[in-house]
């Protein structure tokens, strides 16, 4: 029988097919998803509902997609969301319209809501000791993927245009689809009926202990919170930063920032994590975040930008690096996949939230209202956090 061990290149293929997966579909999402349905002739409401759909599609099937995968097993979860993955691109050719636009983000919103949670589950399932640096490391494939295909797709926008970024996408599926029947795994478990019939009690029982504990909620909520921020900046950004004037590939670069700052960061800050705890990190981590966002809305140069975007990937590095391993760290061994369809829910929830909000608030007091609006929102979240949650 094969050890945890013998996994070791399983595990470095999957970082591999998060990180293309990724690209894939953050090639679409930022900067082109906002300037692509601005071009359609949304409005700046309508651009913050276009963004959040594929999120709010993740609020309602994360949850079952990790629940599920305790049941039925991690493998034929990880195959549904990278078929979405595969499949999605080809539709985004025939789009012409604002609500085609919106119906099909939501369908492609399933390819991270299903093999997001499952896929951590998975880096879990392989690494009891070390989850932190474990997730640590394989989060910072799946952020570099999702910054440096938006800092690709910037480029590929300005050099080629629309519909050619979306063939690069319907390509990098296919290439998922290869890597992943070459990826091994753990055994999944057994799904005869009787199995799944016993089986069924133990997963609602896991889902009430997962729902039930108050510590792994708050410390899910405190990614959502900063996954509002995260999902403000990825949809207006690049709205802001064209207006301030600057092209679709410097805005790209913005999010590359990001990601070479997230990149480095997360697994020196998952061995800190481990080290000295979670809880401290998650605090510093937030508060780097929103003072990053109130400041955006007063920096109008490409070398300012840049700046802030290296310091808020920075932020989201020191907090990603804490969040997930809490998670971890809080539940029975038997739950995790719960554990993790309820930690992605709630954080799904926060970046649905940020792009909608975000675009109301604009249309009420444009960028400097708005981001700075979301900056004092996380201030005032991690403070309570920060005097409430004194034990995790």
């Amino acid at each position: 029988m094969k050890t945890k061990a013998d996994y070791g290149s399983s595990f470095r293929l999957l970082c591999v097919i998060s990180l293309l997966a990724f690209i894939s579909y953050d090639l679409i999402r930022s900067p082109l998803l906002p300037l692509f349905a601005e071009r359609l002739g949304a409005h700046p409401e309508a651009i913050g509902l276009i963004v959040g759909i594929s999120t709010v599609t993740g609020i309602f099937f994360k949850l079952p997609a990790g629940t599920v995968s305790d049941l039925l097993g991690r493998r034929r979860l990880l195959f549904i969301g990278l078929s979405v993955f595969a499949a999605a691109p080809y539709f985004y050719f025939w789009v012409d319209q604002v609500w085609q636009l919106m119906v099909l983000r939501a369908f492609h919103g399933l390819a991270t809501a299903v093999f997001a949670p499952v896929a951590m589950a998975v880096v879990v399932d392989l690494f009891r000791e070390g989850r932190g640096e474990a997730l640590s490391w394989y989060a910072s494939f799946s952020q570099a993927g999702r910054l440096s295909g938006r800092m690709i797709g910037g480029y590929l926008l300005v050099w080629f245009g629309f519909q050619q970024t979306f063939a690069v996408c319907a390509v990098i599926g296919v290439v998922l689809i290869a890597l992943f029947l070459m990826l091994k795994l753990p055994e999944d478990r057994p799904t005869a009926p009787a199995v799944r019939h016993e089986s069924s009690s133990a997963l609602l029982k896991g889902l009430r202990e997962v729902g039930s504990d108050r510590r792994v909620l708050v410390t899910s909520g405190m990614e959502a919170i900063l996954m509002t921020a995260s999902g403000a900046l990825m949809a207006f950004l690049p709205l802001y930063g064209i207006k301030v004037g600057l092209h679709a590939g410097e805005v790209g670069l913005l999010f590359g920032a990001m990601g070479v700052a997230s990149i480095l960061a997360k697994p020196v800050m998952g061995r800190i994590s481990d080290r000295i705890g979670r809880r401290p990190l998650i605090v510093t981590g937030q508060m780097i975040c929103a003072a990053v966002m109130i400041a955006i809305p007063w920096t109008a140069g490409f070398v300012g930008l840049l700046f802030l975007s290296l310091i808020f990937g920075f932020g989201e590095a020191v907090i990603g690096s804490s969040t997930s391993a809490m998670v971890a760290d809080l539940c029975k061994e038997k739950s995790l996949g719960s554990a993790m369809g309820v930690f992605g829910t709630i954080m799904d929830i926060g970046h649905a939230s940020g792009p909608i909000l975000t675009g109301f608030l604009i249309g009420i007091s444009g960028y400097t209202g708005a981001f700075g609006g979301i900056g004092i929102l996380l201030v005032v979240v991690t403070m309570v956090f920060a005097r409430t949650v004194r034990t995790i």
